[in-house]
């Protein structure tokens, strides 16, 4: 099963939606990528599942479009499910940027968009999926961490890899110090990626991520 970015023109910009829950550190540097035309895409809108979400500010600052929809307002995560579906694909984006999002998506969700929705997650996965992935990995006591972007898939932080930065573990590393070294090379990595994307050049062939070179 093939599925790709697809030869497209590629002067014309890639339409993705955000997804976030927080704060919207890597929403801002997608937006700043765009403004700069280091990335070619266009933020169609911005959805977060929590009305208090920072970046909802930071969307609604650049003149994006923003959408909330509070995931305690639905009695199953199906309905949820549905009702995002439903918001994403009024704006057709060819990409899904998950962007501090933090809910678990159904099976159903995740096998509607895949190949076209990637996340990125604070660990060299298949390494500490989930949370707390930075004292997971000084617990651990490992000489080096770092972040893995990867198409979203039905397994947790378990999809095909796209990119790794790796980031080392210092002696006197906290969790606040390593988590901020680790989030200075996603704001480096996930426009890289999304740029690949709009240019075509990303395609995910049996679950294999293929770059053209």
């Amino acid at each position: 099963m093939k599925h790709s970015s697809d030869v497209k023109n590629t002067d014309k910009p890639l339409p993705i939606v955000v997804l976030i829950s927080g704060g919207g550190s890597n929403l801002q540097t997608i937006i700043d990528r765009i403004a700069d035309n280091t990335i070619n895409a266009e933020i169609c809108a911005v959805i977060s599942n929590k009305p208090d979400a920072y970046g909802i500010k930071r969307a609604q600052k650049a003149n994006i479009p923003t959408e909330i929809i509070d995931h305690s307002q639905y009695d199953s995560r199906e309905s949820f499910d549905a009702e995002l579906t439903r918001r994403i694909e009024k704006y057709q984006p060819e990409l899904i940027v998950l962007a501090g999002f933090m809910r678990i998506l159904s099976d159903d969700f995740v096998n509607h968009f895949y190949g076209k929705m990637i996340n990125i997650h604070p660990s060299l996965l298949p390494k500490y999926r989930g949370l707390h992935t930075h004292k997971r990995a000084l617990d651990a006591g490992d000489s080096e961490h770092g972040l893995s972007i990867h198409y979203v898939s039905a397994k947790l932080d378990g999809g095909p890899v796209i990119l790794q930065k790796t980031v080392p573990v210092l002696e006197n590393d906290t969790e606040s110090s390593l988590a901020e070294r680790v989030l200075a090379q996603e704001h480096i990595a996930y426009p890289q990626v999304i740029q690949w994307f709009s240019q075509g050049r990303l395609q995910l062939i049996d679950n294999q991520v293929i770059l053209d070179k």
